[in-house]
């Protein structure tokens, strides 16, 4: 079996399983990288950017080279290979986990348990949720979904078509790193850059899928085009950015504005300002329906794209 079959057969499979079980409870791989992660960090961490980058290499180049190991073990059966590609793939996706934790915050906001709502959204994203109401929850929740249906399914769907399983694993390893020292506080400033930069780099062609695909796949095609053409480059995150204005223009909605993150306030521009109206808590299931569809559509665009990629491929080697 070709190589993009593999992927295309395996990521599907992968999908659907996440679909179906969600993340598992114990033992996930990803957190099972995230401690190894955190050992790393104890032995070599320094107020330096050589070591950060010491540590992201480390870190990444391990998650990288172990899979492309796993690969190779298992490439001369078709069906291993299919059955590990499925397996990376529901590890690293997270699509159906975001869905679940957007929605008990949501059915808690409904029900007009404003308390219960911000026990949960530390789940969800790093917010102050002490310093939000209903609205600010409901907002923080939308800008979430949106952010990571780029960080938690279709970046990874696009590193996979790129790389096959080593691009699963090592676009979650550097997402990952992100996440735990990428960002500006005292102690990562400097540590953390390296992983952070990184993780602009492999975010970049997955969040721009996601916006595109957000501006098929929602209600307003044109107003999710012109808040991403208009607001994106405002944001200071240059993947966040694209997917937030690309959503709120899709669901006809205001997002950014004033947040706050471990005490720190931030003033942020808002997006689809012009066109969009405040959200509301009906919203985060409209914004959880919009994820749901750019993931199906990310899997036919990267499967696709791969299979075609290789049919070419080998015209041109039976032509040659």
């Amino acid at each position: 079996m070709r190589a993009e079959r593999v992927f295309a057969y395996g990521a599907a499979a992968g999908l659907l399983g996440d679909l179906l079980l969600g993340d598992p409870r114990r033992g996930h791989p990803v957190a099972a990288f995230g401690r190894a992660a955190g050992a790393v960090e104890r032995v070599l961490w320094r107020d330096d950017r050589a070591w950060g980058v010491l540590h992201t290499a480390v870190c990444a180049g391990g998650a990288v080279a172990a899979a492309g190991l796993a690969a190779r073990a298992v490439r001369p059966s078709p069906a291993a290979s299919v059955a590990l590609t499925g397996a990376v793939t529901w590890a690293v996706v997270g699509g159906t986990s975001l869905a679940r934790e957007a929605r008990t915050i949501g059915r808690a906001l409904e029900a007009g348990d404003v308390g219960a709502a911000r026990a949960r959204l530390p789940h969800l994203c790093g917010r102050d949720p002490q310093a939000l109401d209903a609205d600010g929850i409901a907002r923080a929740v939308v800008e979430s979904v949106a952010e990571n249906t780029s960080d938690a399914v279709v970046g990874a769907l696009v590193w996979g078509a790129v790389a096959g399983v080593p691009g699963l694993a090592g676009f979650r390893a550097v997402n990952t790193l992100d996440a735990m020292v990428g960002h500006r506080s005292p102690r990562y400033r400097r540590y953390g850059w390296a992983s952070a930069r990184l993780d602009d780099v492999a975010g970049w062609p997955g969040a721009r899928l996601t916006a595109a695909l957000a501006a098929v796949a929602g209600g307003d095609p044109r107003g999710a085009v012109r808040a991403w053409r208009a607001d994106a480059h405002r944001h200071p995150s240059p993947n966040a950015g694209p997917v937030e204005a690309s959503f709120a223009g899709a669901l006809g909605v205001r997002l950014g504005g004033t947040l706050s993150y471990g005490g720190r306030v931030e003033h942020r521009p808002v997006l689809n300002g012009a066109a969009g109206r405040a959200v509301e808590v009906g919203d985060i299931e409209r914004a959880v329906r919009l994820s749901q569809r750019v993931g199906v559509l990310a899997l036919g665009v990267c499967a696709g794209a791969r299979l075609l990629l290789g049919r070419r491929r080998g015209t041109r080697g039976r032509t040659s």
